[in-house]
């Protein structure tokens, strides 16, 4: 793996989370107070999930 490909990856991820507090900021608000109740073992779990989906994208699309 070569630096550009990171730092693209980097800048793909960031725009990725721009789009939603841009378009839509009261959502992501009312998201926010909805993870806030969750315990730290739910939000665990969670991100689990988020990582091993990211891996498997990557498998397949590698």
């Amino acid at each position: 793996m070569d630096w550009q490909n990171l730092l693209t990856a980097l800048a793909l991820m960031l725009v990725l989370e721009g789009i939603i507090p841009f378009l839509n900021p009261g959502g992501l608000r009312r998201a926010f107070d909805l993870m806030n109740q969750l315990s730290d073992s739910q939000l665990r779990s969670v991100g689990l999930v988020l990582m091993v989906v990211g891996v498997l994208l990557l498998y397949f699309i590698r």
